[in-house]
């Protein structure tokens, strides 16, 4: 009888079985009579340094070896509950597919690295199984290539076969890249678009999903003490959220305000990606895109496929599949009968600006993770991919209370407040409260950006370290937008914009409630002090003393304008750009900028009309 050889597949942010690579290769060698190995153990990690894990500690006078997973600049928990939820969610959901296969998951916490060298040394003491190798697909943060680092040289230590692999999740195929140096990648996205356009045919065809996979091991040596893996996904999940709910970082937070809704209650894995994604385009969502994206309230104004990309739960390119079968009317598809159950969707009617519009923001994240591997740890530095020391940031140790009133939304100004109340209880904000949360925070207030981009990676599900880093460093005018520090948001009259009844602004800050008034709703200190009592109003700082009173007036018909002497915070005439937290943009100018391509007699064809949409004036 043959000896097991086992082959370790570290799974990291490539959750998913279509459209992976090391599953896929698996799959194909697994069919063929001569196998190299013959047992699979998929393995995911919760890193000890990234995800707190004291609630998997298996006696409670135990201690971790770990040091709590917190960040640099604010001490926020560095995962807080919600991507937790949705963390586990997603682990959970690939476990059930693999064992779907014949195969499973082993699930571990620590170090990467030392779990490895663990799992390693155990199989070694078993003289009756031999491990084939230990593969993983490659990230670009510096944690995870230290990650990299380390499980190689465990591997190596032990005489054990070790692959890094490009993972495929992206848009445009490494492969297929103009440039092999990352130094050559253009400073500017607008000069990479250009280089690998055509979008709609620069994507590679997915890899199928397996069929079978070689079983897991029958003995696997266990998690090392002084942890315990739980068993069921309930008990997962309480792992996870025992030691931050148990700790949470702002005591005594404003209330839910009931009725209001998550935009973002779905669940995590591949299910819920390809779900989400089916709903897309069923309901007309994807075509309608380019209409809606900016919105603030709802589930349907944003694709909100980030959080399923950030972990791998679904690639780009299956994405743009599906895209491309839906315009192309396939009845191939497994879900062209849903795509066609409802009229007027835009099945079969080709690219159009809302379709082309999502491609356009899945280039945006390879941009911004091509801008890692160019930049390395720059991406944490305060001086940013500019290095640049002239801004004299101000620490929040050194104003702890503007820190708490920032983190509580009482700040004084409507749409930040209504954003950081969102995104403390739902784990979720729009982009476009995103970009003014960043520019208020970093332009306004003078804050040191980091600890913004920290608590935004402690409470985003759809947390990603290259868009998060990348894009508060673009807005806070030291990462790669050519505008630097000039662009600045002015929120006032980006509520007049984006938020024109105070809807979003009531929903999420329910003490503005009783507010009519635009003037008063986006800037609540401008309420008559005689008009405060009956309002609900006197007595709260927020409104008496806001962190920044800006220059900037409202009328009844939803218009306003500002004076301001062209400083942070002053002028009513703050403009945008920039799309945050899933991509970082150079755009930002006047009306009308996309050129080019366009088909016959020079029209504008879609992905010029994505362009141009993206770069208006804000």
């Amino acid at each position: 009888m043959t000896s097991p050889r086992v082959l370790i597949y570290l799974l990291r942010r490539d959750l998913r079985l279509t459209d992976n690579p090391i599953f896929h290769d698996v799959g194909k060698t697994f069919s063929q009579s001569q196998q190299p190995y013959t047992h699979l153990l998929p393995l995911y990690v919760f890193p000890a340094q990234q995800v707190e894990v004291g609630g998997f500690l298996n006696a409670a006078d135990s201690r971790s070896p770990y040091p709590e997973a917190r960040s640099q600049v604010g001490n926020f928990w560095r995962c807080g509950p919600h991507r937790a939820k949705f963390l586990a969610e997603s682990v959970w959901d690939l476990k059930t597919s693999l064992e779907g296969v014949g195969s499973g998951l082993c699930i571990r916490v620590g170090l990467v690295g030392d779990v490895v060298q663990d799992l390693l040394e155990g199989f070694k003491k078993d003289k009756q199984v031999e491990t084939f190798g230990v593969w993983m697909t490659s990230e670009e943060g510096s944690e995870e290539k230290q990650e990299e680092r380390d499980v190689r040289q465990a591997a190596e230590n032990l005489g054990t076969q070790f692959k890094l692999l490009p993972d495929e999740k992206y848009y445009v195929d490494d492969r297929d890249l103009p440039f092999s140096d990352p130094r050559k990648l253009p400073d500017v996205f607008t000069s990479f678009r250009k280089q690998v356009e055509p979008l709609r045919s620069a994507p590679r065809r997915p890899l199928s999903a397996p069929d079978k996979l070689p079983p897991l091991p029958d003995d696997i040596p266990g998690q090392k003490a002084p942890f315990t893996i739980p068993s069921t996904f309930d008990d997962l999940k309480s792992s996870l959220l025992k030691p931050l709910e148990s700790s949470p970082y702002i005591k005594d937070p404003p209330p839910f305000p009931h009725p209001t809704k998550s935009a973002h209650a779905f669940p995590g894995g591949s299910s819920g990606a390809i779900s989400r994604l089916k709903h897309l385009l069923v309901s007309g969502a994807a075509a309608s895109y380019k209409d809606t994206r900016n919105g603030l309230l709802g589930d349907d104004f944003s694709t909100k496929l980030s959080a399923y990309l950030a972990l791998g739960c679904i690639s780009a390119r299956q994405i743009h599949a599906d895209l491309v079968a839906f315009e192309d009317g396939s009845n191939e598809h497994p879900q062209s009968s849903a795509w066609k159950s409802k009229k007027g969707n835009g099945f079969g009617a080709g690219e159009n600006k809302g379709t082309a519009g999502v491609r356009f923001e899945l280039l945006w994240r390879d941009y911004m993770r091509l801008c890692t591997r160019k930049f390395g740890t720059a991406l944490f530095h305060v001086s940013g991919f500019r290095a640049d020391t002239s801004y004299p940031w101000k620490a929040p140790s050194d104003h702890p209370d503007i820190l708490k009133r920032f983190l509580r939304g009482e700040t004084g100004t409507g749409l930040i407040d209504a954003s950081q109340r969102e995104l403390f209880h739902t784990g979720y904000t729009s982009n476009r409260a995103r970009q003014n949360v960043a520019s208020f925070w970093s332009k306004h207030l003078g804050m040191d950006w980091r600890a913004g981009a920290e608590w935004y990676e402690s409470c985003l599900i759809d947390f990603d370290v290259s868009s998060n880093w990348g894009n508060w460093q673009y807005v806070a005018g030291v990462g790669n937008d050519p505008r630097g520090e000039s662009r600045v948001f002015n929120p006032i009259k980006q509520a007049v914009d984006y938020d024109r009844n105070g809807d979003y602004v009531k929903a999420w800050v329910e003490e503005l409630r009783t507010l009519d008034d635009p003037q008063c709703l986006f800037q609540a200190w401008k309420t008559p002090r005689e008009d405060r009592q009956s309002l609900g109003l006197e007595g709260l700082e927020w409104v008496e003393k806001p962190l920044k009173r800006i220059d900037f007036h409202v009328n009844r018909r939803g218009g306003g304008g500002g004076r301001g002497n062209g400083k942070p915070g002053e002028s009513g005439r703050g403009r945008g750009g920039g799309r945050f937290g899933d991509r970082g943009r150079g755009g930002g100018g006047g009306r009308g900028r996309g050129r080019g391509g366009g088909g016959k007699n020079g029209r504008m064809g879609h992905m010029d009309r994505a362009t141009q949409m993206n770069s208006e004036d804000h």
